[in-house]
């Protein structure tokens, strides 16, 4: 049989295809594996988006829906109304009323042709007359008006040079060549106000509300309400606030101002006021107790939330309404401040400029508890050209030579050291110190002691102790023999005997930018001398009346204050009390103070405080002073008199003072406290008080 000789051939070629189908099954099988795979990966992807967007549409939708309205919307706060001030028996003081404020909020993509144009005819129709403009905001006026030869506005550049243009400070240079002709020969009266107008609904931050116009009339406020739609942006804050007096000028400068909302916050506190959450167009307590308690007085804000209609007008919907400031209550009489404050500026205007007080310009009166530092009273009154107006602030702001009122704290500084006691002596003669002119008292003594030279203010005891206590010694035309570091050491002493009296020293009063008064550094020993006796250094009428009530209260440095504690308003819930603070007390024996108490006494009861207050009803331990000055290069006089009433249990301390109240002559004018001001402010004191 014939072999086949394909046959080997065949097989070969159908072992080869059968290794090729095998190849391709294998193929396939892995193909479809991984297909399987990732069908299996695209499945479980989807089932985990399916899962997270239950998961967001179901658990997490509330805080989505949150994320999103943060994002969409806008919340912006507005102050609510200040608390109000009250005297110690409920007057209102000070009162917060309300007020309607025109307010702009840019509409979406408002350009600022359409700002300057709306304007413009804000201005027209509103009568607006700009106010507190600055030069800067003038040459910004020029600046935004001017136009090449071309008539296209080039912000003045074309007052510039071409290498002025690249330079850095271009602006600046610009700025120092627009005067105040160039912007009038471009802006009148009216432009300049409507870029007034202009430059508040420009004001930052963009997107918040700009006041406009504050306390706008009513049919200001009526106009606009009937034609918004031809003024889009503007609108009215129906919850705006001002501030009123019911006492009109009483203590104005005392209780302070607060800033406009085109001032805001000051710009040079701003950071401060935004760290505590402040808006910068946020009216804040500029002065006075307004600044000193912003933070009782200011409230919580007002929060809108702000939307666009399909115009793009903003609209606020309140969200929550806030919280008004709480109010203060002061350790003020309103009455009795009231009566005060006239007799203080009746007897300047009687007396100021007459014959031997030509200078007289200044009286103040401070009445205070001298046990618990409340002040019922301070008065103080300023000559201004030919009106007298209030200066109540002088009394922490201004610092004179008191005089021999401070001989009460020499006195407890010459026992309490062992220099003097209560029963020692010094002859009051004049003194002849080798290089110096005479030291003497305003007449010659004769033999006294602490009381009595307290009673009759005697210069030379002051003098004589001093000298000892200095470690000098005094012999007629012979020097004191006391070198530089003597000198420096005993003023060290001194000063911290009249601090520890509240003299020289912040007293701590609830006001802010209170002053100490001018210390010096004596060269001589004579200027230690001149210190026993309060003609050295300068101190206020507010330190005069912690040092007296400190007399008064037995030893016991109180801090004075002008606010008693603060309340929630239209309630009795106390949410702020300024308890009554003891700074110090004296570092030595009751019983040296006590011979100082008597010496005040004896002013009084001698006839050497004057006769007034010497028959009053209500006994008084009282003090005067009187202090040569040199002012502008004359010779002048202040006059102070210091005391408490009544003298075994005080209620009452009192400081009056007339720096440059007379000529320095030896027939210097009586005292105005003496004769004309203390005996009726203590009258009226206890007609109220009795």
């Amino acid at each position: 049989m014939l072999r086949n000789p394909f046959r080997d051939l065949d097989q070969k070629q159908l072992s080869r295809s059968s290794d090729i189908l095998k190849s391709q099954n294998d193929y396939f099988k892995i193909v479809n594996k991984r297909i399987f795979i990732f069908s299996l990966i695209i499945v479980i992807l989807f089932s985990c988006i399916i899962v997270r967007l239950l998961f967001l549409q179901v658990r997490d939708k509330e805080l989505y829906t949150d994320k999103l309205a943060a994002y969409s919307q806008k919340e912006e706060s507005t102050p609510t109304p200040r608390g109000q001030m009250y005297d110690r028996n409920g007057n209102l003081v000070v009162k917060t009323a309300s007020s309607h404020n025109i307010i702009y909020y840019p509409p979406k993509d408002v350009t600022s042709d359409e700002k300057w144009e709306l304007a413009q005819k804000f201005t027209k129709q509103f009568k607006y007359e700009a106010k507190n403009m600055t030069k800067s905001d003038y040459e910004d006026l020029y600046m935004f008006l001017h136009t090449d030869e071309n008539g296209k506005k080039d912000r003045g550049m074309s007052l510039l040079t071409p290498e002025e243009q690249k330079s850095k400070n271009y602006e600046k240079i610009l700025r120092s060549r627009i005067t105040e002709d160039m912007v009038n020969e471009i802006a009148d009266e009216a432009t300049k106000n409507a870029f007034a107008v202009y430059l508040s609904m420009n004001k930052a931050p963009a997107e918040h509300t700009k006041v406009i116009v504050e306390d706008a009339s009513n049919e200001d406020v009526a106009y606009l309400m009937e034609h918004k739609e031809a003024f889009p942006g503007f609108d009215v804050d129906f919850g705006s606030w001002k501030r009123e007096y019911p006492y009109k000028n009483m203590l104005r400068d005392v209780l302070g101002s607060v800033t406009t909302s085109s001032q805001g916050v000051p710009y040079e506190q701003k950071d401060y006021y935004e760290s505590l959450g402040y808006a910068l167009t946020d009216r804040v307590g500029s002065s006075g107790l307004e600044k000193q308690y912003e933070s009782i007085l200011k409230g919580t804000p007002r929060v809108s939330e702000v939307s666009f209609d399909e115009n793009g007008i903003a609209t606020l919907n309140e969200v929550s309404s806030g919280k008004k400031g709480y109010d203060l209550h002061l350790t003020i009489d309103a009455e009795l401040q009231s009566k005060v404050d006239k007799i203080v500026q009746d007897t300047l205007k009687k007396y100021a400029g007459t014959s031997g007080r030509e200078n007289l310009e200044k009286a103040f009166v401070v009445l205070m508890n001298p046990k618990t530092g409340e002040i019922y009273s301070m008065s103080g009154a300023l000559k201004n050209k030919n009106d007298i107006i209030n200066y109540s602030s002088g009394a922490y702001l201004d610092a004179y030579m008191p005089g021999s009122v401070v001989k009460g704290a020499t006195v407890y500084m010459m026992l309490n050291e062992g220099i003097q006691t209560r029963t020692s002596t010094e002859l009051d003669a004049p003194m002849y110190i080798a290089g110096t002119e005479v030291m003497k008292s305003y007449m010659n003594m004769g033999v006294v002691n602490a009381i009595t030279a307290l009673e009759q203010s005697s210069n030379v005891y002051m003098f004589k102790s001093t000298i000892k206590l200095a470690g000098g010694t005094y012999r007629e035309n012979q020097p004191l023999n006391i070198d530089y570091t003597q000198t420096l050491n005993t003023y060290e002493k001194m000063r911290n005997y009249y601090t520890m009296f509240g003299l020289g020293t912040k007293t701590g009063l609830d006001v802010p930018n209170e002053v100490t008064g001018l210390a010096y550094t004596p060269t001589t020993a004579g200027q230690l001398l001149h210190y026993s006796i309060g003609q050295f250094e300068t101190f206020t009428p507010i330190q005069l009346a912690q040092y007296v009530s400190m007399i008064a209260n037995d030893g016991n440095r109180i801090q004075p204050k002008l606010v008693n504690y603060a309340t929630e308003i239209n309630s009795d819930y106390v949410v702020y009390e300024n308890k009554t603070n003891v700074l110090g007390t004296i570092n030595g024996s009751i019983e040296d103070l006590e011979t100082v108490q008597d010496g005040f006494k004896a002013c009084v009861e001698g006839n050497h405080c004057g006769l007034a207050l010497k028959n009053m009803d209500k006994k008084i331990a009282s003090k005067t002073g009187t202090a040569q000055v040199v002012v502008d290069g004359k010779n002048l006089v202040n006059q102070t008199q210091i005391g408490y009433a009544p003298y075994d249990d005080p209620e009452v301390s009192f400081v009056c003072s007339t720096p440059t109240s007379a000529n320095d002559t030896s027939n210097a004018a009586a005292s105005l406290c003496t004769t004309e001001i203390l005996p009726q402010v203590l009258e009226e004191f206890f007609k109220i008080y009795k």
